[in-house]
């Protein structure tokens, strides 16, 4: 008997050995954890709407923090939790979260109220940048998230998912860069697990934060959900200048390419060359002063003592992460129509969850 005894105990490590979280878009789990954002949302009335999640339970609501962050933590059978992260809501500073859309560097400090000072890191690469607005919101909800996390690690749990639709979707790109860059850095334990379903989220950062993210998030394990019908995941507009180019391209020696043109063709290349370049340069530092320098007094109103970074002369925001797409079709707009009175009929939670229930397959490689 206590050999048998000996050989179910081992059985049951293996056992417990391959569960927990898998590479890989798994529909099921992702529609649990739309679920789970649902609650988060802090409306009795809206949750009505939709069933409750299957197979976790909330252990832990933050307060309203910051521009009105807030976040959820759950908890399942299997000790894998999930982090979910509110998206924007109806008060006006959390509005202003996302109007604050110029970029800081993806690695630098930001002082929030109590001269609290948040030395944030996203990316190794010195060209990648994020949007200012919603790196202050990880900048107060993390120092909420992190002691929660190591809690649950001291009790044995090593498996995270990350979560969040639309505004709470672009915090949890930030969040994901942070948890896996501190990994790497050794500041994180190695064996903790992070895999993160970004739902109707906007664009995060520039091209060079999404090389970053997508890399520290290959094979797997950081998924974009868009339905194409929604326009949120299409912003923040996007400003490409000549000074987004990798730093071997060809524009960099141009004006010693035009000068090497015979007179006529080198006065018109020129002239050419400057009303591209001009425009795009012009409209960037516009979008930085309007949604830069003049939305940060607007912030500064309602959150004392902040300090960012400076900004990067760039606005150059990218689609981020692997990209499951929700492809509507007549029956979905039969359901779910286009109108313009409802600009927000296609970003809800009903339409996402309508569509990923609709998907073909319940894993994607």
């Amino acid at each position: 008997m206590k050999y048998f005894g000996f050989l179910y105990l081992i059985a049951a490590g293996l056992v417990g050995f391959t569960q927990g979280l898998k590479p890989g878009f798994d529909r099921n789990e992702y529609i649990e954890q739309m679920l789970i954002s649902v609650q988060s949302v802090k409306d009795s009335s809206y949750a009505s709407e939709f069933d409750r999640p299957k197979s976790f339970e909330m252990i832990y609501q933050s307060e309203n923090i910051g521009l009105d962050n807030s976040w959820d933590l759950w908890l399942n059978s299997e000790n894998i939790a999930s982090i979910s992260l509110r998206g924007t809501t109806e008060k006006p500073e959390s509005w202003l979260e996302n109007f604050y859309a110029a970029m800081i560097p993806a690695k630098g400090t930001i002082i929030i109220e109590g001269n609290k000072e948040f030395e944030y890191d996203l990316s190794a690469d010195p060209k990648a940048a994020v949007h200012v607005g919603w790196a202050v919101g990880l900048a107060y909800l993390i120092r909420d998230i992190q002691p929660k996390i190591d809690s649950l690690y001291e009790k044995g749990t090593k498996d995270f998912l990350i979560t969040g639709h639309s505004q709470g979707g672009a915090i949890a790109y930030l969040l994901t860069a942070h948890l896996r860059r501190q990994q790497l850095l050794g500041n994180l334990p190695s064996d903790l697990k992070f895999k993160t379903y970004c739902s109707a989220a906007p664009k995060p950062g520039n091209l060079y934060f999404a090389y970053t993210y997508e890399a520290m998030t290959q094979n797997g394990w950081g998924f974009n959900v868009v339905n194409s019908a929604d326009w949120v995941p299409e912003v923040p507009m996007s400003i490409q200048t000549l000074n987004d180019f990798n730093t071997v391209n060809p524009f960099v020696n141009v004006d010693q390419i035009i000068k090497k043109q015979k007179l006529p063709a080198r006065v018109v290349m020129k002239r050419i060359y400057k009303k591209l370049d001009k425009p795009t340069k012009k409209a960037q530092k516009n979008y930085e002063k309007y949604l830069g320098k003049m939305a940060n007094k607007l912030v500064a109103n309602k959150l004392e003592g902040l300090s960012v970074p400076d900004y990067v002369e760039s606005n150059n925001y990218v689609r981020t992460g692997i990209t499951i797409v929700l492809t509507p079709d007549q029956n979905y707009y039969d359901k779910f129509p286009n109108n313009p009175e409802a600009i927000f009929s296609h970003h809800f939670h009903h339409p996402y969850l309508y569509l990923a229930r609709r998907l073909g397959k319940a894993f994607y490689e």
